[in-house]
């Protein structure tokens, strides 16, 4: 219990629930009108911004989400409006991300950056600055969502409906597209880029497997999410491995738990 006691295992708790809360909103939306594969060009196209970041000796962050931001508009402009398969320019977003993450990492002079923390995630070197901007999307994602649930719903599962309802959804879903970005971004730190998508993922066919109801995957999986974030966060923290990979088979383990649970 000494363990709680510490600071940065204190910020580390807080950036866990912030996370969860965050990733429970946009995972579900990205859940339900499957958008996984989007989740994962987005999320590899930051490396692109966090190396322009290390060469230009900026915040990696700030440049990643302008990248992440970018790249969620860059995919659905082009498979809506230049009749390009999604597929295909998720590809080229990937690519192109870990691409520019690459040489950007080579130009920078000096030492080369430690990128583990940013591959596979360590939440222990979570900042107050860190907390602060969660704190801020956290907001924002229970604001937009408290007013507009009933429309995202909509869009999330029939967008060809809620078109003859009169929504905006183009512009509903260049808003999810863009909290999609920055929730990425901003929870590179506790997962890591190489494990992100399953975060945004695995609580929510986790609690899927026991109801349909959007409103309790969305609630139920923000549950799954910090449950699993503080078992692995502590679990790793005393075998001296990476949170982010733990954290990521605590959730695995959760699913074939009620997997198995629902099965018999």
């Amino acid at each position: 219990m000494d363990l709680f006691q510490y600071a940065f295992f204190q910020n580390a708790l807080l950036g866990s629930l912030l996370t969860a809360i965050a990733c429970g909103i946009v995972g579900t939306y990205i859940v339900a009108r499957r958008l996984v594969f989007i989740s994962g060009g987005i999320t590899h196209a930051s490396f692109g911004g966090l190396g322009l970041g290390f060469y230009l000796g900026v915040n990696p962050i700030m440049t990643a989400m302008v990248f992440s931001v970018l790249a969620a508009f860059g995919v659905e402009w082009a498979s809506k409006s230049q009749q390009i398969r999604e597929d295909s320019a998720i590809a080229g977003v990937w690519s192109l991300g870990m691409a520019l993450g690459v040489i950007f990492i080579f130009l920078t002079p000096g030492y080369a950056p430690n990128l583990s923390a940013y591959l596979f995630g360590n939440i222990l070197t979570i900042s107050q600055t860190d907390i602060w901007a969660s704190t801020v999307l956290v907001l924002a994602l229970l604001l937009f969502i408290g007013l507009y649930l009933r429309e995202i719903v909509y869009i999330a599962f029939d967008p060809n409906f809620a078109k003859t309802q009169k929504l905006p959804v183009k512009a509903f879903e260049y808003i999810m597209m863009c909290f999609i970005a920055i929730t990425i971004v901003l929870s590179i730190r506790m997962v890591g880029i190489m494990l992100l998508m399953s975060l945004l993922t695995l609580p929510q066919i986790t609690v899927n497997i026991l109801t349909s109801d959007y409103r309790k995957i969305m609630w139920g999986s923000m549950a799954v999410a910090f449950i699993g974030s503080v078992v692995g966060l502590i679990l790793s923290y005393f075998l001296n491995i990476p949170s982010g990979a733990f954290i990521i088979l605590v959730l695995v383990l959760f699913f074939l738990l009620v997997k198995c649970c629902k099965k018999g």
